[in-house]
């Protein structure tokens, strides 16, 4: 997407400070990095620390699907702290070299259910997920619909770059049937099931979906036990 390139002899940081009032670590880490390159849309670096940043400086288990050059890798290992297990998944063989540099690297599809349990089971669990693979419809899909379950309670679930959605090279398009946003949809009536009699479109998620948060491109899903809505009036 040529168009939204920012200029590279502009200040990144600047940018990212101006426009969205942040001026933490995390866009530190970002902008002032060195080596193996990162490439991240601005307006999620403030995004990312408001989700990511509880778990700073914990024993967090962290996998992100989708290496690229690495750089991703090292900047979660600067943010997160050494106390962080990190994998890192890439269907692309090259980005093996990274394997053991800021984390772990496994190679294989984030399509293939068989991979992503077997990375699981090597992790010893997961508490956060950070889809920004290949973006196709289906491949995004597979990921949340193998890994959510397996999420650890009070864990999050965030997927990027999903203005995908409505690029018909990635399996989407505006108000196409697979466009991720439907999936969705579908997932917030399952979450109001308990005011609607229609049947449940992915049973065995309602018990654990509580939240859902849209922002331009990323969706951000909690998991906490759910519980019977009950009101009350105190006085």
């Amino acid at each position: 997407m040529r168009k939204y390139r920012f200029d590279e002899g502009a200040d990144v940081a600047e940018d990212i400070r101006t426009k969205y009032g942040f001026d933490g670590d995390l866009l530190d880490l970002y902008a002032g990095n060195k080596g193996v390159q990162v490439h991240k849309w601005h307006h999620y670096i403030p995004i990312y620390d408001r989700y990511f940043g509880p778990y700073r400086n914990t024993p967090v288990r962290f996998l992100e699907i989708g290496v690229n050059k690495g750089g991703s890798l090292q900047m979660w290992r600067n943010y997160f702290g050494p106390d962080a297990t990190l994998f890192g998944i890439d269907i692309n063989e090259d980005c093996a070299q990274y394997n053991g540099q800021a984390g772990q690297v496994r190679i294989g599809s984030q399509a293939d259910p068989n991979f992503l349990n077997k990375v699981i089971d090597e992790m010893g669990g997961v508490d956060v997920v950070l889809d920004d693979g290949s973006h196709v419809m289906s491949h995004v899909r597979t990921s949340f619909e193998t890994l959510y379950p397996r999420l650890e309670t009070g864990g999050t679930y965030m997927i990027e770059d999903l203005h995908t959605a409505y690029k018909h090279k990635y399996g989407g398009g505006y108000r196409h049937p697979d466009n991720f946003f439907g999936f969705m949809r579908e997932l917030i009536d399952d979450m109001h099931h308990w005011y609607h009699d229609k049947k449940l479109h992915h049973p065995g998620l309602e018990a654990h979906f509580t939240g859902l948060h849209i922002h331009d491109s990323i969706a951000v899903i909690d998991k906490e036990p759910v519980h019977a809505p009950v009101h009350s009036r105190v006085s």
